[in-house]
């Protein structure tokens, strides 16, 4: 369990080369990175979630153009065929890539100049913050850090009234009613429907690992909270490289160990943000559910308590239990 919290298949690169991406893009930029790049962006829109956007055609992106698929009833390819372009680009005036000047609000912080990796040493910090404007700015625009600066070469981060380019993450807020949510194990995937049962938005996790591995059968969500403290009890928990014989609390922010959401479901367990957003689906967990901070402050805004979480086998199908819960 993670503790309380308060308060590589590749996509057909081809068929991405037929979406013609507006020329606003820098024309050093490869062609099919600005591709890819508007296909994450409008998978985005639509809530199948990629992940960091990043213009690389991994597994996230494949896994997202599979939910999108689902959610249109679309043929589940996993690719970007000639079918899902079409429904991706029905908005297609619409820039995904966009200007942006860097304000006051995004250089002055405050910053913590380093994160500890130990969570005794965390606590030792009044605030988990950014550690960079560019870390803040990467997350506040859903991107991979890296894409962010080959975007904007040898442009200042740091000071404010800079242009930068990035990814017009303002559309598509979701407004479903978010009634059941399903967390495949298998799949490394979350996915929330809605009240008519409908799909409504799909998002890469991080789902416990062999040592620790996530719980079984359905639990209900009991509390939503943003900006959580992080509660370390060792009466209750025994990671790794902690000695503590006392317990402890780390304090808020996107650098928490919990990030910026905690949606707690009881006994230790919960859905939660994560301080490094680009290792979703590539590292491991105490068990509970890692998003992406963006992720699941949208999932927060969705959910109430009471909402049934599910966690499932993927080789069972996706709508049957995998076993009693632990």
């Amino acid at each position: 369990m993670c503790g309380l919290a308060t308060g590589v298949a590749s996509v057909v690169i081809s068929v991405f080369l037929t979406l013609g991406v507006p020329s606003t893009t820098s024309a050093k930029q490869p062609e099919a990175e600005r591709n890819v790049i508007d296909v994450q962006v409008r998978l985005t829109w639509a809530h199948a979630s990629p992940g960091p956007i990043d213009g690389r055609s991994g597994k996230n992106t494949r896994s997202a153009l599979e939910a999108f698929q689902r959610m249109r009833g679309l043929p589940v390819t996993g690719k970007a065929d000639k079918a899902t372009i079409a429904a991706l680009r029905k908005d297609a005036a619409t820039p995904t890539l966009v200007d942006y000047e860097i304000s006051a609000g995004d250089v002055n912080g405050p910053f913590v100049d380093d994160i500890p990796a130990s969570l005794q040493d965390m606590a030792d910090l009044t605030r988990l913050s950014y550690s960079t404007p560019l870390e803040a700015l990467a997350e506040k625009f859903r991107m991979d850090e890296g894409l962010l600066r080959r975007l904007n070469h040898g442009k200042d981060f740091g000071r404010i009234g800079t242009v930068i380019r990035v990814a017009n993450v303002s559309e598509g807020k979701l407004e479903a009613k978010i009634t059941r949510l399903e967390v495949d194990k298998a799949d490394q995937t979350v996915r929330a429907y809605d009240d008519d049962g409908s799909l409504a938005a799909v998002y890469p996790a991080t789902i416990g690992s062999d040592d620790t591995p996530s719980p079984t059968g359905t639990f209900k969500i009991k509390t939503v909270a943003k900006n959580p403290t992080y509660v370390y009890d060792p009466k209750k928990l025994n990671f790794k490289g902690v000695d503590a014989k006392d317990k402890f609390e780390i304090a808020p922010g996107p650098n928490n160990p919990v990030g910026l959401v905690w949606i707690g479901l009881g006994d230790g367990y919960g859905i939660h943000g994560s301080p490094e957003p680009s290792r979703i689906r590539r590292q491991s967990s105490h068990g509970c559910v890692r998003l992406t901070n963006w992720d699941a402050l949208e999932l927060a805004d969705a959910v109430k308590t009471g909402v049934q979480v599910t966690f499932v086998d993927g080789s069972t199908g996706a709508s049957e239990v995998a076993g009693s819960r632990r």
